[in-house]
């Protein structure tokens, strides 16, 4: 008999770790049928418990499955001695009893765990093949130690079974959110965090790079993978992903959130500088002003959590040559020529405008171009192709200012060059002094020793 109290204060705490009241019954079950058979049962039999709540009593049945000379093979003299003499020798082992089957070949007979449709027929009337016939057992409340250890193994297997399944539902719903935690450790570059009931893991690729994380600091990131392994269940989260900007606007702007925004594209470097092209569903709702919020509170906010990394937002244009300008803001192109062969947009701007269009280190140019989808080619006002978003830089100009911003190592050879003409003054010159004045003369004659003069 099993005390009652025990068994629902121990339902109670497995309710609040998520795993579900029948689950536990089933699994205390399953221990039970697992001791008895171990202690009182043959080898071969199917034994199951039920447990009544009411009054605590658990009761033992045996179950035998209903076959007939098409589902199952009669084993001969010799395979049936051969047999005995196996479970004589593993008369308390239970593992590993599943027969090994060639493909179609039909299971061995079992009186334990088998019994012949015309026998059954005399316990059930109209029984059929494949159904179960039950055969109560005598209840024992006495186990072996061995019996009891094996019974908690069989729970603890079952309770990280089902703890197992209810974190896989319940972070399967999360996917593709943002969930916060609390920085656990640090271990080989990546941040595992601790989320409740499991840890979540940053790996380093997934970190905005510059970014410093202490122990026991609360964290945000996006859940962008839940996989079930063998010792549970991990769940990968990332800073870097560009999802996860939309996601933190989705919390500032209601607008976003509610679908009346919808996010048409999205280029991100991490910890750097972020574009996002937005369209409204809505006449009435301004994509731009929505993000970017009254005095530019929503904007500065999302800022904030990715480390001051630079956001700009612009509208979506379904005129291409308009979007491509509209990509490289803050730059204001003067005009656009798009080659549809070869997928490729020639920016014209102007000169004082050029490195604003371009980027630090190409930046901007790279940012539109992974916005846009085109190729985009940067030429100032004179048709001189000076920088592209593939990394080629051309400059044909004679202007010291392009030369000075896009080819920094042309332009510090020159400047070395024009240094050294002016260090490297000729030997006259360098000789050529101011001459003395006549107390100058004086006085130097005046040190000349006189032994010397005779």
């Amino acid at each position: 008999m099993i005390d009652l109290k025990t068994i629902n204060a121990v339902l109670g705490e497995f309710e609040d770790r998520g795993i579900s009241r029948d689950t536990m019954i089933e699994a205390i079950e399953s221990a039970m049928a697992t001791a008895y058979k171990r202690e009182y049962g043959k080898r071969g039999q199917v034994v199951r418990a039920k447990m009544d709540l009411n009054t605590g009593t658990m009761s033992f049945e045996q179950v035998k499955t209903v076959v007939d000379e098409t589902t199952v093979r009669f084993p001969s003299p010799d395979e049936e001695i051969e047999e005995n003499a196996r479970a004589h020798a593993h008369a308390h082992s239970f593992h590993n009893e599943e027969e090994l089957l060639s493909e179609g070949e039909l299971p061995r007979f079992d009186s334990e765990k088998h019994i012949l449709l015309e026998n059954a027929k005399l316990i059930k009337r109209g029984a059929n093949v494949g159904e179960e016939i039950i055969f109560p057992l005598e209840p024992q409340d006495d186990f072996g130690r061995i019996a009891a250890q094996t019974a908690k193994q069989v729970v603890i297997q079952k309770v990280r079974e089902a703890e197992k399944l209810s974190m896989m539902e319940e972070f399967s719903e999360k996917k593709g959110q943002i969930v916060s935690g609390i920085v656990q450790r640090m271990e080989r570059g990546a941040i595992f965090v601790d989320l409740g009931r499991t840890t979540g893991i940053i790996p380093y690729e997934e970190q905005i790079p510059g970014e410093r994380y202490r122990m026991g600091e609360r964290i945000r990131a996006y859940l962008y993978a839940v996989d079930e392994g063998f010792r549970g269940v991990y769940l990968r989260l990332s800073r870097a992903h560009p999802k996860f900007v939309v996601k933190l606007f989705e919390l500032e702007a209601p607008e976003l959130a509610s679908g009346a925004i919808e996010v048409k594209a999205l280029a991100r470097e991490p910890g750097s500088r972020t574009k996002i092209a937005l369209s409204s569903l809505e006449a009435h709702v301004d994509p731009v002003g929505s993000l970017v919020g009254q005095r530019g509170v929503r904007v500065s906010t999302v800022m904030s959590e990715l480390g001051g990394e630079r956001i700009d937002i612009i509208e979506w244009n379904e005129n291409q040559e308009e979007f491509v300008k509209e990509a490289l803001s803050p730059a204001t192109p003067i005009s656009v020529e798009l080659d549809e062969t070869d997928h490729r947009a020639v920016v014209t701007v102007s000169e004082d405008e050029q490195s604003l269009a371009i980027g630090r280190g190409g930046q901007n140019v790279r940012l539109a171009a992974k916005l846009t989808g085109w190729n985009i080619d940067i030429k100032s006002a004179g048709g001189v192709e000076v920088a592209g978003s593939d990394g080629d830089s051309v400059v044909v100009t004679a202007d010291e200012e392009i030369e000075e911003t896009l080819l920094p190592k042309e332009s510090e050879k020159i400047i070395t060059e024009e240094k050294e003409e002016v260090t490297a003054l000729p030997a006259e010159e360098e000789s050529t002094e101011l001459p003395a004045s006549d107390e100058t003369v004086a006085d130097a004659s005046e040190d000349r020793d006189p032994a010397k003069d005779e």
